[in-house]
């Protein structure tokens, strides 16, 4: 998917880029790739498949969710940005703290927001499990994201101790969607979920199967969780 196929992908599904935000994905595609050379940040670094796999995919959500400008959003493990920054271009007045535990791709990430001239962004060096439990974090959010991080039974756990009440999870997914969303029911219920749907489409061009998870939170979290670090991904809530 080249920019102008990118553009047009978007205009499709009545997201229309300015020039400006154009721009700011291409200077996110050279920071990208200029700092993967020494961070690890992605294996994908081909300018097509960045514009595919990871600028339109991270913009999915935004096909079946409404973002407010007041709207509050936590990313937990972005690494690379991604999906918050992406939706961030698009949505420029929300609000997006990112949580990821690796100090050198929160450096990255300082640098890639000051080049792109993006406001509104909280950075945060820490594991979800601890800044869950943090006051100023917890159950703050509208809305709470996280893509390719871990399987819905544990990252469920990572995620909604941060959602608000009336709040939503949204999970980037792939095939496995129904099967994770299956095994991960008890843990939905423990932590505060009232309804969960999905939306199950194909990337465009290569035909991937990509799903966007919602998990509605209707309670508090209790208080005992999320569990100590390491504890969620080693003993998932079953």
């Amino acid at each position: 998917m080249d920019e102008q196929h990118f553009v047009k992908a978007l205009q499709e599904k009545n997201i229309f880029l300015s020039e400006r935000q154009q721009e700011q994905f291409q200077m996110y595609y050279e920071c990208l790739v200029e700092s993967n050379k020494k961070l690890n940040l992605t294996a994908i670094t081909d300018k097509n498949e960045v514009y595919l796999k990871h600028f339109y995919d991270c913009l999915t959500p935004l096909f079946y969710t409404s973002m407010d400008k007041e709207l509050t959003l936590c990313d937990v493990g972005a690494g690379a940005g991604f999906p918050s920054l992406p939706m961030l271009i698009v949505h420029p007045d929300i609000k997006v703290t990112i949580i990821d535990s690796l100090q050198k791709r929160i450096n990255f990430l300082r640098d890639l927001v000051n080049q792109l001239g993006l406001k509104n962004v909280e950075l945060v060096h820490g594991r979800a499990e601890d800044v869950g439990r943090m006051k100023e974090h917890r159950e703050q959010y509208d809305v709470v994201t996280a893509r390719a991080v871990a399987r819905m039974s544990v990252l469920s756990e990572y995620c909604l101790p941060l959602c608000k009440v009336d709040g939503l999870f949204i999970a980037l997914k792939g095939g496995s969607a129904p099967e994770e969303i299956a095994d991960a029911k008890k843990a939905f219920q423990a932590l505060g979920e009232g309804k969960v749907d999905y939306h199950t489409f194909q990337l465009p061009m290569e035909e991937s199967e990509r799903t966007i998870v919602h998990v509605h939170k209707t309670k508090k979290t209790p208080k005992k969780y999320p569990r100590k670090a390491g504890v969620p991904a080693k003993k998932p809530i079953s």
